[in-house]
């Protein structure tokens, strides 16, 4: 059995993640079953999943990056980067709280993880949430939060005893939440995002204890119900309103007689929202953010806007969504947008669909100016910033607004080879065939796109475009961090890196050297076609250059040039 933490150091935090992972994948279902409110469109068990899930990436990232050393990784830097990956992350209003509740325990707890420093990260998070609500409303996520950290403030210098009063308050809270809010008592549910966060702090609770805690019926007052609620002849926990269980209900808050599949109706509530959900992260100055915050509280309602020191996640509800970016333009600088269209059907609010085309391409690019040439040829883009891979869930999404009975997956980066396949199956669940063409390079990405025919047959188009990918040798430019050993020999920070199919092969002192000495190294092998996708910061000057210096030496082969954009490395190199 392993060690159970005295305080939540490196390891408890990744163990805590992982669990809350592992504990929103089970209630997903039924947690997106209870979505009534702020809109019946049965997602927030999803988002909050797809939201933990960055969480948990970004902490693994930085365990990745210590393999080689003696000790785990600074507790600070566990989590200030579970904040930051559920920042980046976070999707719909649920998620982007969630996002909010975890930064502000991250700020407490990198100066100490005992159960002094929790107490105070649970009041952070709970008063840092509130504030990042544009109107709070009882009844939901903040409330639960709050009675959270209520319930664990005391002298007792015990983490377990700390984190088990937490997850007791917030089970008592959840289950008053249909008394504060209307819309939930009439479905006769408990809220979704509240249910969503004790799920969380029930990970929590299985971490410093070494057991998932035993979820039993309780009253309004926290006291334990007399007997569970016998639900088709099996003993379900119902959560209580008034004092009593709610007959017919289950411990997730769900009535026993509605569907997992689909949203409870709440034709009250529901019908006359406004039509688009805008989410997207911003790169801008705090003051701006103070602005941008009182013009989309103007403009719809459910507005959220979490982050700081630079980087926000802003979500809303509005019925003009080009209104809501471009405030966010004129604030800073909008990425990662995502536009999601309501309509009123049967009282609740569904997502518009359309029928569905017979095939499409997904493909991750490092850049936004590769984006705008996939998409010209008529892929469905999902960018992955430096130091921002994304997630198995933002791949899923992509595979969805592809909206097609058919996808090829591209993610043209060996790293996100087990996120792909995992989206790959979860899209397959949904009844979209799905094939994952294992592209480790954007260069080998574009080769692939150049060949895909839609008209031909599924299984030909994917060879094909698999085949090309695999013709295409690539190559990158990176700038080296600090000295270390490669397979060129020693390198020191600063130096220029040329990496040909994923392992350096040249040291140089400037890009230009570097580049022309690994241009020579792939066109001995032979090629046909040259591709340079050039950083933000690369004049095109190097470019010409380099086509000059293709020319001179290798009179057969053709060069052809983009623009990536904002990218990790400042070029890229294919040769096929």
């Amino acid at each position: 059995m392993p060690q159970l933490p005295d305080d939540l150091d490196a390891v408890a935090v990744r163990t805590w993640c992982s669990l809350a992972l592992e504990a929103l994948g089970r209630e997903r279902a039924e947690i997106d079953a209870i979505n009534v409110y702020p809109i019946a469109d049965g997602d927030t068990g999803t988002n909050l999943y797809l939201t933990v899930e960055s969480a948990a990436a970004a902490v693994e990232a930085v365990f990745a990056a210590h393999e080689t050393g003696a000790t785990a990784p600074a507790t600070a830097d566990a989590v200030r980067a579970m904040a930051h990956g559920a920042l980046i992350g976070a999707r719909g209003n649920s998620g982007t709280i969630l996002a909010q509740l975890l930064r502000g325990m991250a700020g407490v707890l990198a100066d100490g993880g005992d159960a002094a420093h929790l107490r105070l990260a649970l009041t952070s998070a709970a008063d840092a949430a509130r504030q990042a609500v544009a109107h709070p409303v009882e009844g939901t996520v903040l409330t639960v939060a709050a009675e959270a950290a209520e319930a664990a403030r005391g002298e007792d210098p015990d983490l377990r005893t700390v984190v088990t009063a937490a997850y007791e308050g917030a089970r008592a809270a959840l289950a008053r939440t249909p008394e504060q809010l209307a819309v939930l008592g009439r479905a006769g549910v408990v809220d979704a995002g509240g249910r969503g966060l004790v799920a969380v702090l029930g990970a929590l609770v299985e971490t410093v204890t070494g057991q998932a805690p035993v979820r039993r019926p309780r009253t309004a007052s926290g006291n334990a119900a007399q007997a569970p609620v016998t639900v088709d002849g099996g003993s379900v926990v119902g959560l209580p309103v008034g004092g009593t269980p709610v007959e017919g209900v289950t411990e997730g808050g769900l009535p026993a007689s509605a569907p997992v599949e689909g949203p409870l109706d709440c034709p009250e509530d529901g019908a006359a929202g406004p039509a688009f959900e805008v989410i997207y992260l911003l790169e801008a100055r705090d003051e701006q953010v103070a602005r941008l915050r009182t013009r989309l509280d103007a403009l719809g309602d459910s507005l959220v806007v979490v982050g700081g020191d630079g980087l926000w996640h802003v979500h809303v509800h509005v019925d003009d969504a080009g209104a809501a970016v471009e405030a966010g333009v004129e604030a800073g600088r909008p990425y990662r947008i995502r536009i999601t269209h309501f309509a009123t059907e049967s009282g609740h609010d569904v997502r518009v669909q359309s029928e569905p085309a017979q095939r499409a391409v997904v493909v991750v690019v490092p850049g936004d100016g590769l984006a705008g040439l996939c998409t010209e040829a008529g892929a469905t883009t999902v960018i992955a910033r430096p130091g921002e891979p994304p997630a198995s869930g933002e791949l899923v999404d992509a595979i969805r607004r592809a909206h097609a009975r058919e996808v090829v997956l591209l993610p043209n980066d060996a790293a996100l080879r087990h996120t792909a396949a995992a989206a790959a199956e979860q899209a397959r669940t949904e009844g979209v065939r799905v094939a994952l063409v294992p592209t480790r390079a954007a260069v080998q990405g574009i080769a692939a796109l150049a060949v895909h025919e839609p008209d031909r047959g599924f299984d030909e188009d994917v060879v094909a475009m698999t085949a090309a990918a695999g013709a295409t040798r690539y190559a990158e430019l990176a700038v080296a961090e600090r000295q270390s050993w490669t397979m060129a020999g020693i390198c020191q920070a600063g130096d220029i890196l040329g990496l040909i199919d994923g392992d350096v092969a040249v040291i140089g002192s400037d890009v230009p050297h570097t580049a022309r000495t690994v241009l020579d190294r792939m066109l001995a092998a032979g090629g046909e076609l040259v591709t340079l996708v050039l950083g933000e910061d690369v004049p095109d000057a190097l470019a010409d250059a380099l086509e000059e210096h293709v020319r001179e030496g290798h009179l057969a082969v053709d060069t052809v040039v983009y623009r990536g954009g904002h990218q990790r490395a400042p070029l890229l190199i294919g040769v096929e």
